[in-house]
């Protein structure tokens, strides 16, 4: 599987997992902590005697956000597996059929990885899901599965399991309540909060903490029985310390991975992407990069635009721009498109050597994509949190990476926000590279240009995307989703974000610029507002005649 020696967090992990102790891991993304928790989990039941049967059902539930983690968890548990044909794999998530995952389920699966949500319908509705001998629960990605509002599934599949710690002092049921069989429960994740906190103390008795630098903790009342091993040291494991918390929420990030942000004027947005794609792809012929973007619309839409968008031999700009484009494989990725969709994108991207992938967040957590060299945040993350799972697809594993965030120069606040948490970034030289491309098949020899905008590389591109937008009724209206699903997104932020990303400092005349469109945002804004008046017109009408007929039928 590539690894040579232990990392890290493993070498820390691994022993303490094996012990049969509590754990909570704190660690940055791509550390390998999954091999973490599944390869001594795997180790103790294939050492038992007699061998595990399938009809014993689960003894290791691991618990996961996204059903794309779900695959990639399941698909490294097959790989850990290989010799192991006795210990049975198994997933269960949403989007897929329910009567398949039960047939699964009643003929028994020894270690299940599943999202939260389609366990709790098993744990409910399926009567065959055997859980008596259940030994491990591990929470990956805590943190995100309770940004996505799992929080009260969570504390329900504890209850049902008999295994919520009830004691405020945290040493009540380690055994589990219903089964009587040992528990030893897991927690990893990459950001640390009260929320984080709260499963822990309600899941974990006096966990030994992995992966805290204690030069920057203060003690955390929710777990002081805890104990920690500090991260920058192997030899911990003799003399652990009570659990600690960040004092400035610092997150936890790979100190290979190279971050940059780049100042760009809303209305040069879109060209400066295509431009530093290209830039990207031509500099290192096989790569792969990610372009983080805050709603399904704007994926949508900047997919056909790179997937179709082409200049003409005699246009006045430069014929080869987009061949960049071209010459690599797009790929999408959001939660709207159908399960079959998600799982061959994910596939297909992890197996490709030179592509493309635009994304929302759906792809930010846990998920492992070889050889990803930049990690491009396009649109802000929704929450500060998020920055650090965005970055983490690259960087992975000791590798170098790098990751680029856009932002407006009424946005250059989030860089203080980010210094808080102890990641710095430095300024992207763009016009500097800019002036490194030739534009008509010559080098312009104009050193300095008052503004971004007005640079003659990202003027000509611009007017070109333009053409080409207005030129396709179906760009054009995906543009205009894009537009409005952007704007609602932007005036989404919440708490300290909302101070910086503020919709009343923007120019929305830039803003739809920003998708290539020529007209004013009002005429959008007034095409989707009819759109939907006459949406609720129809559906009033239609519940107009639906009770009608139930008057008429009593009569």
């Amino acid at each position: 599987m590539g690894f040579e020696a232990p990392t890290l967090v493993q070498a820390q992990a691994i022993p303490v997992v094996l012990s049969g102790r509590h754990v909570l891991v704190n660690a940055a993304t791509g550390t390998g902590k999954t091999v973490a928790y599944l390869a001594p989990i795997i180790h103790h039941l294939q050492s038992c005697s007699p061998k595990i049967e399938r009809a014993q059902g689960t003894f290791a539930l691991v618990l996961v956000p996204t059903r794309e983690l779900c695959i990639q968890v399941y698909e490294i548990l097959q790989k850990l597996l290989h010799r192991f044909h006795w210990i049975v794999p198994g997933y269960v998530m949403g989007g897929e059929n329910r009567s398949k995952e039960k047939a699964r389920l009643r003929k028994g699966i020894s270690i299940l990885v599943a999202t939260p949500g389609r366990l709790l319908d098993h744990l409910k509705n399926t009567s065959s899901f055997v859980h008596t001998n259940l030994r491990w629960i591990i929470f990956d990605e805590a943190d995100r599965i309770l940004e996505l509002g799992f929080g009260k599934e969570i504390e329900e599949i504890l209850d049902l399991l008999g295994s919520r710690l009830t004691g405020s002092d945290g040493k009540e049921n380690q055994v589990s309540s219903i089964t009587n069989v040992q528990r030893q429960n897991l927690l990893l994740s990459a950001t640390l909060n009260e929320k984080v906190n709260h499963l822990a103390k309600i899941s974990l008795q006096n966990p030994t903490m992995i992966g805290l630098d204690d030069k920057k903790m203060q003690p955390d009342p929710l777990l002081e029985h805890a104990e920690s091993i500090e991260s920058d040291t192997d030899d911990e494991l003799e003399h652990p310390r009570k659990v600690t918390k960040s004092s400035t929420g610092d997150y936890k990030l790979p100190i290979q991975l190279v971050q940059k942000y780049v100042k760009v004027p809303c209305g040069s947005r879109l060209a400066v992407l295509l431009f530093i794609l290209k830039h990207l792809f031509e500099k290192q012929a096989s790569q792969k990069i990610v372009v983080f973007f805050s709603t399904c619309d704007a994926v949508d839409f900047h997919y056909s635009l790179l997937s179709e968008f082409h200049l003409s031999a005699n246009s006045q700009s430069d014929a080869e721009v987009t061949q960049m484009f071209l010459r690599c494989k797009t790929f999408q990725l959001h939660g709207n498109m159908k399960q079959e969709d998600r799982r061959n994108t994910f596939r297909a991207f992890k197996t490709e050597k030179l592509a493309l992938l635009l994304s929302t967040d759906v792809a930010a957590r846990g998920l492992d994509f070889p050889k990803v060299k930049c990690i491009i945040q396009y649109d802000s993350p929704g929450e500060a949190t998020e920055y650090v799972h965005r970055v983490g697809r690259t960087a992975r594993l000791g590798e170098k990476g790098d990751s680029l965030l856009f932002l407006q120069p009424v946005e250059v606040d989030y860089i203080e926000d980010l210094e808080k948490h102890g990641v710095s970034l430095a300024e992207y030289p763009i016009l500097k590279v800019l002036d490194s491309f030739p534009l008509n098949g010559h080098m312009h020899r104009i050193k300095k240009f008052v503004s971004l905008d007005s640079h003659p590389w990202l003027v000509s591109l611009q007017k070109a995307l333009e053409s080409f937008i207005s030129a396709r009724p179906r760009m054009n209206k995906l543009a205009q989703n894009a537009f409005i699903s952007w704007v609602r997104a932007y005036t989404a932020h919440r708490g300290e974000l909302k101070r910086i990303f503020m919709v009343q400092k923007l120019h929305l005349g830039h803003v739809a610029k920003s998708f290539a469109l020529k007209q004013q945002p009002s005429l959008v804004g007034k095409s989707f507002q009819k759109q939907q008046s006459n949406k609720r017109k129809r559906d009033q009408k239609q519940k107009g005649q639906s009770k009608k007929r139930k008057i008429n039928g009593k009569t």
